[in-house]
């Protein structure tokens, strides 16, 4: 054991040199190469696959050990230039057919030009399907579109892929026979789709996936028609809409959901079809919609919410949340009109937890004339244990909020505020903040 951790420290340290070159030495090689095939491959395991490969010059006993890895990773930084592509691709052909690995637990591929041929692509994925593949992630950072398929149809009836991840320049075309009973996991980001069914009859054929991101960024602005997620088992949904994206709407049914990440940017001013999701714990809402009714109502049911929308607003006081304890709203929600703390704090009876941040990439707005409710929100009276700022000027309309926070919260234990500015001036927007009344005697302020 003491000569197989040799061997796994010596790797390690090889494979933070570049162009290196296996020739070291060991004082009592006979004896780490008496050591058992599956603890070997076991070390190999525990390094980069070219590393790993490279071992394979060390001698007879190691020439195909890593011809039984489980897990194989081929990354564009190893092989970005024209001649590393052609070495990558000369490589793959003519090993890859010849793997011993019954079962491979990871194929990975990062490719980043053109100079690799779909058909080639397309004959690594299948070989690797078919030793019982469960893990697929492929990256093509491809400059030219999307023009031919690097999927086999074997992909879409392969028994034991668990998770599917497809990232970039590759074209979504699935087939009429499909049947992916393992499939947990998926992810699908800036890829092209063949048609306007192509996800839904993806998904359709998934009875167990549970964690789906879709996302639709960079280079699918062609996709226009309805997005259809239609799936019971799901338990995980992020969706990207950028602003750009051409859609008529979506449809999405997900019953048993319990994490929801909704980031919607279109201007295209699409519908909306969300189903109830009763199970709901967690959801995360960055959105520009016009109708705000059939989202915001199908997650009444959340915990923990983090939400920067506009709309908000023209939803009125027809919603409630009953089971919300974790509240996180964007300045650029809560500066759009002075009435937004009073409507969600009114529909939120039971929350414990208050926030006021900026979401990533927003940046901060003026903000408008606040007025106090004229009732204070029961949550703020009877619950609300925790409440913070980020990035805290100081400016009257936020010195009013945190005030007024401050003076009915009657069972706040902390107000964490993250000041912004100079530090002399800092210091006098938290003196002043200390001096302020609280409505809780142990309430602790804390300062960032």
């Amino acid at each position: 054991l003491t000569d197989a951790f040799a061997v796994l420290w010596s790797l390690s340290i090889l494979s933070t040199v570049n162009n290196c070159r296996l020739f070291f030495f060991f004082k009592d090689m006979d004896r780490i190469s008496e050591l058992p095939d599956e603890l070997l491959v076991k070390i190999l395991m525990s390094v980069p696959t070219k590393v790993a490969v490279s071992t394979s010059i060390l001698s007879k006993r190691w020439e195909y050990l890593w011809m039984w890895l489980t897990k194989l990773e081929y990354l564009h930084r190893d092989h970005c230039s024209e001649p590393g592509c052609k070495r990558l691709q000369s490589f793959l052909d003519r090993n890859l057919p010849l793997h011993r690995a019954p079962v491979i637990e990871t194929f990975r591929l990062e490719l980043c030009s053109s100079h690799f041929k779909p058909e080639n692509i397309s004959t690594w994925v299948s070989t690797a399907v078919s030793h019982c593949l469960r893990e697929l992630d492929i990256l093509h950072d491809d400059t030219e579109p999307a023009m031919s398929n690097i999927l086999p149809s074997n992909l879409f009836t392969c028994k034991s892929l668990v998770v599917l991840k497809l990232v970039g320049e590759i074209l979504l075309d699935v087939p009429r026979v499909v049947s992916l009973p393992s499939l947990k996991t998926l992810k699908i980001q800036s890829v092209r789709y063949f048609d306007e069914e192509t996800l839904q009859r993806l998904l359709s054929n998934c009875p167990i996936l549970e964690d789906l991101v879709v996302d639709l960024r960079d280079y699918d602005y062609e996709s226009a028609g309805q997005l259809t997620v239609a799936v019971p088992s799901l338990q995980s949904l992020s969706l990207y809409i950028p602003y750009c994206q051409d859609l008529d709407g979506f449809v999405i049914e997900t019953p048993n959901l319990k994490s929801f990440k909704l980031l919607d940017h279109s201007i295209s001013g699409h519908y909306c079809l969300i189903e109830k999701m009763p199970c709901l714990i967690e959801a995360y809402l960055e959105v520009n919609l016009p109708d705000m009714k059939s989202l915001i109502g199908s997650i009444t049911s959340v915990k923990r919410l983090t939400i920067c929308s506009e709309g908000i607003m023209m939803l009125g006081e027809g919603f409630v949340f009953n089971q919300l304890e974790h509240l996180e709203v964007c300045f650029c929600t809560l500066f759009s009109s002075d009435l937004v703390i009073e409507l969600l704090l009114k529909a939120s009876s039971n929350l414990k937890r208050l926030g006021f941040s900026f979401m990533e990439h927003h940046v901060p707005q003026g903000m408008v004339h606040w007025n106090q409710p004229t009732i204070v929100p029961e949550c703020i009276l009877s619950s609300l244990e925790s409440f913070s700022w980020s990035k805290y000027t100081g400016e009257p309309e936020e010195r009013d909020i945190v005030v007024y926070i401050l003076k009915h919260a009657l069972h706040l234990k902390t107000a964490t505020i993250n000041s912004y500015g100079s530090d002399v001036w800092k210091l006098e927007m938290l003196k002043e903040l200390e001096l302020s009344p609280r409505a809780s005697a142990t309430c602790q302020l804390l300062f960032d």
